[in-house]
Parts: structure tokens; sequence; C-alpha cells
């Protein structure tokens, strides 16, 4: 095979790829799901090592970026920043630019993964990717950063076309819903989705409680994205109304934007969320959709984001989309590192 029109470019919002190169992914990632373990994916990256840069730890990104890397002929390289020579405020080393360079003579991609407790204000972990997509002459994926996880929407979107046999999202409803648990969680997940799916003509809407408020500019580029699709796009604080005719929730918690007010406290922004119970997404609620589906990145806090009624159900794709994880990122990874 020939290198694809996507070879050497970075992911790192979905926003930063055209529509029609998201669904050549999407399309490429449906055909590895049906035939997994095809010798000719084994041959794409053989022999090849991709770098996984993780500041945050992981469960389901690490085992599908090294299942990925594994089924495409590839080696997956952990990496922790505590065991590299990195420069700091606080001490001497590698800066952003020596790494980048020296990564990209060893590796045929980056992986890098960076959340809310890892930086000191919101956007860094982002504009980290950016500067090492300056200097690197590889591709750099976004395995989550506090702004943006792109391949979790492109999982959430492989989900919703299996479930639905449909790329036509158009009259579809998202709720997007804040629930309360017992984690601070960045905003990554929610603003990707809001982003794809404003740009696959869902009508959208965002609920949360007051102080819930996520980054403006993500808000009004879906805003936009949905008024340029003749859908529609709300914000409202009632924790049951925005149920009403959804044909998919995604339930999830995240931190207000008042968390890093003199640093990053997740006790504080725990003991906080756990004060709205009412926002859980139950059966009750659930009954108000359009048979809707439910999507959750996982992992998923039962109990408190959602009762197990829910999370288990027949209409949950929580598991489904875990698995379109491996399938979305190793078609990403062909296309933008195979020959």
């Amino acid at each position: 095979m020939g290198r694809s029109p996507l070879y050497g470019r970075d992911l790192i919002c979905t926003r930063d790829w055209s529509l029609e190169e998201l669904d050549l992914a999407l399309d490429l990632a449906s055909e590895m799901k049906r035939d997994r373990f095809s010798e000719s994916h084994l041959n794409i990256l053989r022999g090849r090592t991709f770098m996984m840069f993780f500041y945050n730890p992981s469960v389901r990104t690490r085992q599908s970026f090294e299942a990925a890397a594994t089924e495409l002929g590839a080696h997956a390289q952990f990496l922790e920043p505590r065991a590299m020579r990195l420069k700091t405020s606080q001490s001497a080393g590698e800066t952003v630019e020596d790494a980048a360079k020296v990564m990209s003579r060893y590796a045929c991609g980056i992986g890098i993964r960076i959340l809310e407790d890892r930086i000191g204000a919101y956007g860094e972990g982002d504009a980290l990717l950016r500067e090492y997509a300056g200097h690197a002459a590889v591709p750099i994926l976004n395995m989550a950063d506090d702004r943006f996880h792109p391949f979790q929407g492109l999982a959430d979107v492989m989900g919703m076309r299996g479930r639905w046999g449909t790329k036509d999202f158009r009259g579809k409803k998202l709720l997007q819903v804040w629930s309360h648990g017992a984690l601070a969680r960045s905003w990554c997940s929610v603003q990707e989705s809001l982003l794809i799916n404003s740009r696959l003509g869902m009508d959208v809407t965002l609920a949360y409680p007051k102080g819930y408020d996520l980054d403006p500019e993500v808000i009004g580029e879906a805003k936009a994205n949905c008024q340029a699709n003749g859908a529609r796009f709300e914000i409202v604080h009632d924790a049951v109304g925005g149920y009403d005719g959804a044909d998919v929730v995604y339930a999830r918690n995240w931190m207000s934007p008042a968390a890093y007010d003199g640093g990053f406290d997740k006790e504080k922004e725990i003991q906080k969320a756990l004060r709205h119970p009412d926002w859980i997404c139950d059966t009750n609620k659930m009954r108000l959709t359009d048979r809707a589906l439910f999507l959750h990145p996982m992992p998923v806090d039962r109990g408190h984001e959602v009762t197990d009624e829910v999370a288990s159900g027949p209409q949950s794709l929580i598991y489904e989309v875990a698995e379109n994880r491996l399938h979305v990122q190793k078609a990403v990874m062909a296309l933008t590192m195979g020959e």
C-alpha cells in the first residue's frame, strides 16, 4: 500500500481534521474491526516503534494503544516523565524541542497523555502537545489532554453508527449532561463530544448545574456548528428536562472552572460535586428519552454518575465504545504513520 493522504498528520483534536478525513479514519476502523487480525494489517507498521508518553496513568488508553500497535506489527514503548530528564520550572533537563526531535528519530509516532492534575492552569496540557507537534518530525497523537480527547470522540461516533446503522446523525438529539461523582474529571471527553457531534448535524442539549460552565471557545464553536447545520443548541440547568426526546445521553462528571483557583484541589472539587445527588442518570430519566443510547468514556462512577441499571442496560454502549478505542486508534496510526 502507498501512503495515505493523512500520512504525517497530527491528531490533537477532531476539529483539526475535515469531516472527510474523520470519515476516512472511521471507515478504516470499521474495516479493521470486521477483519481484526488480517495479515495485511500486521504489515502496516511492522518493525516500528510507537512511543506512549504518559504524564497521567491510564487503564484503557495504555491497553488499547499497545494492542493497536501490536496488531499493526509495531512495538509500543511506555514512557513516563519521571523516568526522563525533562526540563521543568524547578530543574534542568531536556527541552520539549530536544525531546521531540530526538524521539522523532527513534519512533514512527508519539502519543501524549496529560490531564488536569499534571498542569497548573487549564489549557497547559493541550499547549504542551502542540509544542511537541511544532518540533516533532513524526505524528503527535493526543491520548487525552485537559481540553480534548479525539480518540474518545471518534470511538463514540463509531459506536452510534454501529447501533443506528447509519452515518447520518441529522435530526438526532444529543444530551450532554453533567453528573455528580466522586471524581474531579477534566473537560476533554465532553468537549470533544460537543465538537464532533455538532459538526455531524446533531441537535445538542448541554445540561449542568450553574457553576459548571465549559470552555467558552468550545461552546461557541459547537453553537456555530449547529447553526451551520440548521440544528439546535441549548444550555439548560435542569437535571431532568434535557432528557426529553433525547436519542443519546452522554452523562459524565466534570470539574468546575474554579478548579484551578489557588492550585488544583481535587478533594474540594469532589465535595462540591457531591452536593448535587439529583444529577444522576437513572432509569426514570432515561424513560423520558426516545430509547436513547447511553454513552460514557469510562471509568464509570456507578451510583453517582449513573445507576447500574442504565450503565449495564441494553441501551448502553460503554463496552462497544471502549473496544472501538482500539480500532479508531489502529486506523489513525495506520493512516498517519503507515507506508
